[in-house]
């Protein structure tokens, strides 16, 4: 079945999808971790943040690629759908996390599925079985399964682009409006130029880190946008895609 090329660019997908299911799930809503927590020297939030953008803007050169080939597949006459095509996409799905386990949370290190946790094994081994081991032997089951859903190879392809879509752009999302905005300042920015910002926009600071590069600031959401007049990078809440940014806690 590896040897078909439509599985292999199926499963590429399905590769993607799993790595946006663990950005979007852990990196952001649950904010187990980021992609790179572990990693001696890269503990500054904004740095956190790029390298989290880095990793799905990967994702979605990969998801792209996937697309791209089962595209032409389709139009070869050569691509499936069905219960086979949703075969390869968990196959692909199962394989992200496997490999992600081995290589970033066993052999690199540079996260671990709880960062927090006193005992983080356990939460890397639970993950691994659910999201990896799962997915893989019930997609290599269904690889052969005759039928299936029913849906055309245009219009599965399609719900494919549809859902790789949503999936990437649910990071440009942000959460419900607590009142709060996090806002990330240009390097150089000095701390009386960042105090004078918050002094012209009547914003409480609530939270900061050592430099004042990244704070977070209670403040109108009409005034969210007139940060950026005042030497801002990225403002959450402001109408601006800032990704994992918008989902950030203090």
């Amino acid at each position: 079945m590896w040897k078909t090329p439509w599985f292999r660019w199926a499963a590429v997908l399905g590769f993607a999808l799993g790595g946006f299911f663990d950005g979007i799930l852990l990196h952001q809503i649950l904010q187990w971790h980021h992609l790179l927590s572990l990693v001696p020297g890269v503990d500054d939030l904004r740095l956190q943040v790029l390298w989290d953008g880095w990793f799905h803007a990967l994702m979605y050169l990969v998801a792209l690629a996937g697309l791209a080939g089962l595209w032409r597949q389709h139009g070869a006459g050569a691509a499936s759908h069905g219960w086979p095509l949703l075969g390869a996409l968990l196959v692909g799905f199962g394989l992200w996390h496997v490999a992600d386990t081995l290589l970033s949370h066993w052999l690199l290190q540079i996260h671990r599925i709880r960062v927090d946790s006193d005992d983080p094994l356990p939460w890397d081994l639970l993950w691994l079985a659910l999201f990896g081991i799962a997915p893989l032997l019930l997609g290599w089951r269904l690889r052969h399964r005759a039928g299936g859903p029913g849906l055309p190879g245009a219009s599965a392809l399609l719900a494919l682009a549809a859902v790789s879509a949503g999936a990437g752009a649910w990071a440009l999302l942000p959460p419900a409006q607590t009142g709060f905005a996090t806002v990330a300042f240009a390097p150089g920015t000095t701390p009386r130029a960042v105090y004078a910002a918050l002094d012209a926009l009547d914003a409480r600071l609530v939270w900061s880190d050592r430099a004042l590069g990244v704070v977070v600031v209670a403040v109108a959401p009409e005034r969210r946008w007139d940060f950026y007049r005042h030497g801002a990078w990225l403002v959450s809440g402001a109408g601006v895609p800032a990704g994992c940014f918008n989902w950030s806690r203090a």
